[in-house]
């Protein structure tokens, strides 16, 4: 057996609070249309965007370690903060809704785009029907005296508050994909595969760092890290301090990286800017598998897949891990029109 599930810390993992959101596992699908495009033989898909709550995505994992942590502190109100067309923002709403907790989502917009698919649709609608406050801030200066202000009346109503970081990334958080990644390597056991290659996002860190941890514990896993928010230097500091800090909560020694990669060469010029090799990645996911990327997290990570196939074996097995993000592709109306046109 090549995965090493005798020495993961499932004790360690199943003794830190937990709420379960359902939904999991969620599917392992092969691709091989997509596959056959790229030239891999096979190619798989982790659908982490199918899930019944909230229209799915991969910050459910974290927010279960939240929103578990917010529990056992007694809390009733959850704050956290986010682009304007945050996903996390919109499944932290919708999972406070699951659990009867007051959800404000404290808003900036750090994307320099305008317009009334961008302001008015995508996530932002969903955020208000899971029942959130949105606050919309002009710059991390008003976001800083929001939540300020949030916070002192919580404190006058007599509610508790609880803070999720930015993308639900921080240690706790990173726990939620040390345990996808060992909901994956089961999968893939029963696949009859040994080893495999994974394709993940980085952006504000969790769940690359959930996943380079895993799959050092487990083996037999590497891990291609495209860079979709900071370029690449940053992204390789926040990688390894996530790491370390999840390591520390398993009481487990951090693994060397020598199998995670990181690249940002799709990154593009920056946050929320897609490309076009992210709408050509858009598309050639839609047309041989039918499946709908966003042109944020997923679009560029896809970018990053197709530019990355000629570097495996054409029998190796690659897992693109979607983190869902569809809602968010409607805040890009204009230009997702003009791409599908085409």
């Amino acid at each position: 057996m090549t995965f090493d599930f005798a020495g993961f810390p499932d004790a360690a993992l199943a003794a830190i609070p937990r709420v379960d959101l359902g939904g999991w596992p969620t599917p392992l699908h092969r691709a091989p249309r997509l596959g056959e495009a790229l030239g891999l033989r096979n190619l798989w898909l982790k659908r982490d965007d199918v899930h019944p709550l909230g229209a799915g995505g991969n910050k459910l994992r974290k927010l279960e370690y939240h929103l578990g942590a917010a529990r056992e502190a007694g809390a009733d109100t959850v704050i956290t903060f986010g682009a304007l067309q945050t996903n996390h923002g919109r499944q932290t709403a919708a999972a406070c809704a699951k659990l009867g907790l007051r959800c404000e989502l404290v808003l900036t917009a750090k994307v320099p785009r305008d317009g009334e698919a961008y302001e008015r649709g995508g996530n932002l609608p969903l955020d208000r029907l899971f029942g959130a406050t949105v606050h919309i801030c002009a710059d991390g200066e008003e976001t800083g005296r929001t939540y300020d202000r949030l916070v002192a009346e919580a404190q006058k109503e007599g509610r508790k508050v609880f803070t999720v970081p930015v993308g639900g990334s921080n240690d706790l958080g990173a726990l939620g994909y040390v345990r996808a990644t060992h909901e994956l390597a089961k999968q893939l056991e029963e696949r009859g595969v040994e080893r495999a290659h994974l394709v993940v996002p980085h952006a504000s860190g969790g769940t690359a760092a959930g996943v380079t941890l895993a799959a050092g514990l487990l083996g037999g896993l590497g891990v291609g890290i495209a860079c979709v928010s900071h370029p690449l230097d940053e992204a390789t500091e926040n990688l390894r301090d996530l790491v370390g800090g999840a390591a520390k909560l398993l009481g487990v020694e951090p693994p060397p990286f020598t199998h995670a990669r990181l690249g940002d060469s799709t990154l593009g010029p920056g946050y929320g800017i897609p490309t076009d090799a992210v709408w050509d990645a858009l598309r050639l996911f839609g047309r041989t598998e039918g499946v709908v990327l966003d042109p944020v997290y997923t679009g560029k990570v896809a970018a990053a897949l197709v530019e990355w196939a000629g570097h495996f074996a054409p029998d190796d097995h690659v897992v693109f891990l979607h983190t869902g993000g569809m809602p968010g592709l409607y805040g890009y109306a204009p230009e997702f029109a003009a791409a599908v046109e085409g």
